[in-house]
């Protein structure tokens, strides 16, 4: 793609497989309020705790009122013992450590403080140039404010950033902020659809 000058990745679906993990999550908090755990064949429920930001999760989860102390009860919760439940994308780190050489990357995600941990564990924290997550703008995902502030970071306008996501989230998010959108095994609308991450390789530095 011509005039594309970095990249921005979303985590969940797109760096990691973590349906399990987030479901494991959102279930641990759910346990405190003697709630039934969501399950993955629960579709609407398991897709929003997969997309959306804690906050909203639990308001749909919980209602507006319990929604506070679901947030306190896991912002006490250590995210690590989520982590072994998360995959990683084939071929993922391999594309990054090649695009990381010519390209500067980022991550927008709605996740929030977890993601320092997810990727030390990982080993992927050095092929990111910013990493920013619902803690750190106004309003996550679909509002662009993240993609904003990534590319405000970067030094770059936004149509000069690929943005690679994988829900209607990340793609109201790029259409709103004005940058090119990749969607990852997706159907959604998307200037690039990309199968495997290698594409990115081929797209970019041959």
């Amino acid at each position: 793609m011509k005039g594309i000058r970095g990249i921005i990745f979303d985590c969940d679906g797109v760096l990691f497989e973590s349906r399990k993990a987030n479901l494991a999550y959102y279930n641990a908090v759910l346990e405190h309020f003697d709630e039934v755990p969501v399950k993955d064949s629960d579709h609407t429920k398991a897709h929003l705790c997969h997309t959306a930001a804690s906050p909203h999760v639990f308001v749909q989860l919980l209602g507006e009122e319990r929604a506070p102390k679901a947030l306190s009860i896991a912002a006490e919760l250590d995210y690590r013992q989520f982590i072994p439940y998360m995959t990683p994308e084939p071929g993922m780190k391999e594309a990054l450590a090649k695009l990381a050489g010519s390209f500067p990357l980022a991550v927008a995600t709605n996740r929030g403080y977890s993601m320092p941990s997810i990727l030390d564990h990982f080993g992927l924290s050095g092929f990111f140039q910013t990493v920013v997550t619902s803690k750190d703008v106004a309003q996550p995902k679909p509002a662009p404010d993240m993609l904003h502030e990534a590319a405000k970071r970067l030094q770059f306008a936004t149509h000069e950033l690929l943005f690679v996501g994988d829900s209607e989230l990340d793609q109201a998010a790029a259409k709103t902020a004005g940058m090119p959108f990749a969607v990852y095994r997706g159907e959604l609308q998307a200037d690039v659809r990309l199968e495997h991450h290698a594409e990115l390789v081929e797209l970019f530095l041959k």
